[in-house]
């Protein structure tokens, strides 16, 4: 081998030695192999479909309702576009052209929001389809994706309605420090349960509840972070840019936020499999495969099952091998040995609830895949 090649594998031994190093390697690879930029491209533009009927629905309602309390209609509707803390002042200043029709505006509101969050609990449907490599064969029918989206139109709504009032009862400055402390540790445990939800109802019912939670714990922490940083950055950088671009500084603004916030929920979602399925540490060059390269090989063999009768018999050939062994040894891995072998049938065991996918090994041990 070169020298450059010779370099390139002792960085990969060098991760794959270090615990650290070959969990964030290897999660970052998990996220491109399942093509996570896509999905959260695709999300990013379910969610700008659907907070903009919401944005309409909330001020159109807000017009109607209390009409006579115009105080307490801009607090609510502070509280919730502080959701949004890149554009959400910008947002706050044009809402009231929207409010000379209300019936109108309440009509397009309630038809745009159901279409986007269709759209919207359609793509988390997908995105926990993919992370968890669930053959086509055990996808959810019609229906059930239907009454999926509707739970999650229902959990979306009921945390909005919460993260609002907090947003409101936390908003940063004129309380002690103690009591801002308190009300962001009381808006991440919020944030938790709405992802809780969120990947309760999306995720399909073979992955046990238990398996959700280090994702959702993440994804809540994370979000209540973004937000944060969101909030200062604005406060203390950002204050006049919206009024200096205008409708072109909003929008990028919205596109960079629901992006950000796309890449969170994905790589979320993807630390799930990845801790049930030990998918750590991986190889930067190939050969050899780790035994973590060969795991995930069989998952995404699996999803082509596309029908209960079809059974498929997934090997990967050659030993699992480290690069430090591979660079030890200089022994290219042998294609006459099995490595992972898994007989896929109808019971699809690697996604039973709280269990690892096992297959036999050469020695007719058995491995986790």
């Amino acid at each position: 081998m070169n020298g450059i090649e010779r370099t390139v594998r002792r960085i990969d031994a060098f991760q794959q030695r270090h615990r650290v190093t070959a969990f964030g390697f290897g999660l970052m690879q998990k996220y491109g192999n399942d093509n996570g930029g896509a999905l959260a491209a695709r999300l990013t533009f379910a969610a700008l479909t659907t907070v903009f009927p919401l944005l309409l629905l909330l001020v159109t309602g807000m017009a109607i309702v209390l009409a006579d309390h115009p105080g307490l209609q801009a607090s609510v509707l502070h509280s919730t576009y502080a959701q949004i803390p890149v554009v959400g002042k910008n947002l706050v200043q044009n809402v009231h052209a929207m409010k000379r029709n209300s019936t109108f505006g309440l009509a397009v509101g309630i038809i745009g929001l159901i279409y986007g969050v269709q759209g919207f609990a359609g793509v988390g449907l997908q995105i926990m389809e993919t992370v968890w490599y669930l053959p086509k064969s055990n996808r959810p029918s019609y229906i059930t994706r239907l009454g999926r989206s509707l739970g999650f139109i229902a959990g979306l709504g009921i945390g909005l309605i919460v993260t609002t009032f907090l947003s409101g009862v936390g908003t940063f400055g004129g309380h002690g420090v103690p009591y801002e402390i308190g009300a962001e540790i009381l808006a991440a445990a919020v944030n938790i349960g709405v992802y809780f939800l969120a990947f309760r109802i999306l995720t399909p019912k073979q992955v046990g509840t238990r398996c959700l939670l280090p994702g959702v714990i993440a994804a809540g922490i994370l979000w209540t972070v973004l937000q944060g940083l969101g909030t200062f950055v604005v406060n203390h950088y950002l204050r006049n840019d919206n009024a200096v671009y205008g409708t072109f500084g909003t929008v990028l603004g919205l596109i960079a936020w629901f992006g950000l916030a796309a890449q969170l929920t994905v790589y979320c979602a993807e630390l799930n499999p990845y801790l049930v399925h030990r998918l750590w540490p991986r190889g930067m060059v190939q050969p050899p495969m780790t035994e973590a390269d060969q795991r995930l090989a069989v998952l995404q063999a699996t999803t082509s099952q596309f029908r209960p009768e079809v059974e498929m018999d997934v090997r990967v050939m050659g030993r699992p091998m480290s690069q430090a062994e591979f660079l030890a040894t200089g022994r290219q891995p042998d294609l006459d040995e099995v490595g992972t072998h898994v007989e896929v049938e109808n019971d699809h065991t690697h996604t039973e609830p709280g269990a690892r996918a096992t297959g036999e090994t050469k020695d007719g041990e058995e491995a986790p895949r």
